[in-house]
């Protein structure tokens, strides 16, 4: 395949580790700005390997603990949710109507009243040849065969003035009656440790007796977006550009399942970014820019000073080529996202996305690949990861449609897209099966988008 940019490309180079200008670690571990001739340097990762060096970085999740429900939305279950009763502990009533014993007609007890509730007991036995009203969820009474639903049944008043209840549809045995244990039994395991608390699996733990859940706690993550020449309001002017990833980075955080403080931003100046990170106390920093080794880069150099252990020094993958992943202590870390846009989304799906997994204790998504709507270049070396949109195709089914303006600056293309698609060295045609990672959000997020491949700000490369 050819490796030309398209016209849509944003051409700026991504500077690879290893070159530039560096600082220097003095003999007593200080960079206080004096120049360091052998800095060190790492051969760049394959992204797939790199993926996996992030989710070992950490032995496992973060400690687990044990929290109300209310408090539990959001984090991962450290331990299988089983049922701590049947459900339903009783057997109800599925819909409004009649509890009715054997066939019909039946002699109507109680027909001037509202019959059985929800919620309350019955008092006695119903007899054969019997019906009382009942409510949806009711208890069953001893007795009863089925439920007519209202719709289905009919009241007649008999010559002795007793009313009877006819029924419209048959009745047989066990209609509209939810049994005992029909959705679980007590002991029975609902969801697997590492299931998502989601507001329905909060329902379902509520449902089957819990007050409260054991889960593994959010990651906390400290965001420093680095660079002088960024704006946090207002039009880009005089050199200066408007700040995209301080608004995106937090709620992209939450979306992994991290709880990211609000971010800092610091200015490109060493001391203050050692004093930042040496400060943290978060389980992972985060920072934006200053990853390669040019004038004003001085992630490498303070790495160096703090003593961290760099796990990932670049990775074969465009755009995000000068990522890193670093040890700054033995439970804390430290993820360098390059400064342009789409190549900091592809450092945080590289690198922090598998390493918050881990610490989340949250499952792996399985491997999902579907063919491509077009052809797309590829680098001769590296992975490329390329923002695209799923549509449908009467051969193939399911398709990814790469969308333009990926460039490693740009972020129209991913945000209208629905996935980033792992492009091998080479490219792909159409038709050609590849791996998808789906961005943590509903598709329906990102629409309404530019519109489809033919048109204005979509299209095949």
């Amino acid at each position: 395949m050819g490796t030309d940019p398209a016209p849509w490309e944003d051409t700026g180079a991504e500077q690879a580790p290893g070159t530039g200008d560096t600082r220097a670690t003095s003999a007593t571990g200080d960079t206080s700005g004096a120049p360091d001739p052998t800095p060190a340097s790492h051969a760049p990762t394959p992204w797939h390997d790199a993926r996996d060096i992030a989710r070992r970085a950490v032995p496992g999740p973060l400690p687990h603990a044990t929290a109300p429900l209310g408090a539990s939305l959001g984090r991962t279950l450290a331990a299988p949710l089983t049922a701590l009763t049947d459900l339903p502990s009783f057997d109800t009533s599925a819909m409004d109507g009649w509890a009715v014993s054997g066939p019909g007609p039946w002699r109507l007890d109680r027909p001037g009243d509202a019959g059985i509730l929800a919620g309350h007991v019955p008092t006695a036995p119903l007899p054969d040849g019997h019906a009382i009203p009942i409510a949806t969820g009711a208890r069953i009474p001893s007795g009863a065969t089925a439920v007519l639903r209202r719709e289905h049944g009919e009241v007649r008043e008999m010559r002795d003035g007793r009313p009877r209840l006819h029924a419209q549809q048959p009745a047989p045995p066990g209609q509209d009656i939810r049994p005992r244990g029909q959705e679980c039994r007590g002991g029975d395991q609902l969801l697997a440790a590492g299931a998502l608390v989601t507001p329905v699996v909060l329902g379902l733990a509520a449902a089957a007796g819990y007050d409260e859940l054991t889960t593994y706690p959010r990651p906390q993550v400290d965001v420093f977006v680095l660079g002088d020449e960024l704006l946090r309001h207002g039009l880009p002017h005089e050199g200066r550009i408007r700040d995209a990833l301080g608004p995106m980075l937090g709620p992209w955080l939450h979306a992994l399942g991290a709880e990211a403080a609000a971010p800092r931003h610091l200015a490109d100046d060493p001391d203050t970014l050692y004093e930042a990170i040496a400060g943290s106390r978060a389980d992972v920093v985060l920072t934006t820019g200053g990853t390669a080794a040019g004038p004003v880069d001085h992630v490498h150099p303070t790495l160096r000073r703090l003593g961290s252990e760099v796990l990932v020094d670049g990775v074969e993958v465009r755009p995000g080529h000068p990522m890193l992943l670093a040890r700054i202590t033995p439970h804390r870390h430290l993820v360098g996202l390059p400064g342009n846009p789409l190549a900091a989304v592809s450092g945080l799906l590289t690198l922090a996305e598998p390493l918050l997994r881990t610490l989340s204790g949250r499952r792996a998504p399985a491997p999902y690949r579907i063919p491509l709507w077009s052809s797309v270049h590829g680098h001769p070396r590296d992975t490329r990861l390329v923002p695209v949109t799923c549509r449908d195709d009467d051969r193939y089914g399911l398709m990814a449609e790469p969308l333009h303006f990926h460039g490693p600056a740009m972020l129209r293309g991913i945000a209208a897209a629905d996935a980033l698609a792992v492009i091998p060295p080479g490219g792909g045609d159409r038709g050609t099966e590849i791996e998808l990672l789906e961005l943590p959000w509903p598709a329906d997020w990102t629409h309404p988008g530019p519109a489809p491949a033919h048109g204005p700000g979509r299209g095949t490369e």
